[in-house]
């Protein structure tokens, strides 16, 4: 059995007011995958962008693997994401409204062994909102604390 890898894009829910969430497959290369596997990727500047009715993850850095020789891959070039065509177009059609992002969530495997991204239809926060989460984390932290305590 194969260990499951999970690389997160941590500053996304602290940005972003999550709207929307969907699971896709990633068209890779035998290098990339062997990358993944070895948890040697980011997401953590990445987004998502649609061209010819397709979906692409952008500036997700996958690094080059270290025993791969000249058919080795680019760290960094778009990925093409794998979609129902009644989700790629209900994303399209949300995306096109002013003020929303698709930004991936995780990268992981799943229990064959491919990896997938889980992407979200997102809503960027003010600052004030982004305080308000701080404020919140903060206050839950000192409650579990006290809970402990007893």
């Amino acid at each position: 059995m194969q260990k499951t890898i999970n690389i997160l894009n941590k500053r996304a829910k602290f940005d972003y007011e999550i709207i929307d969430k969907y699971t896709a497959g990633i068209v890779l290369t035998g290098t990339e995958i062997k990358s993944i596997r070895l948890g040697k990727a980011s997401i953590a500047e990445s987004f998502c962008e649609f061209h010819n009715n397709e979906l692409f993850v952008i500036n997700a850095t996958i690094e080059e693997y270290l025993y791969g020789n000249h058919y080795n891959h680019k760290a960094k070039s778009e990925r093409k994401l794998l979609l129902n065509k009644k989700e790629l177009k209900k994303l399209e059609k949300d995306s096109d409204n002013k003020g929303l992002t698709i930004i991936p969530l995780r990268m992981f495997t799943n229990e064959k062994g491919l990896a997938k991204l889980d992407i979200a239809l997102c809503r960027g926060k003010k600052n004030y909102d982004k305080r308000e989460s701080l404020k919140e984390k903060d206050t839950k932290r000192d409650l579990d604390r006290i809970k402990k305590s007893f």
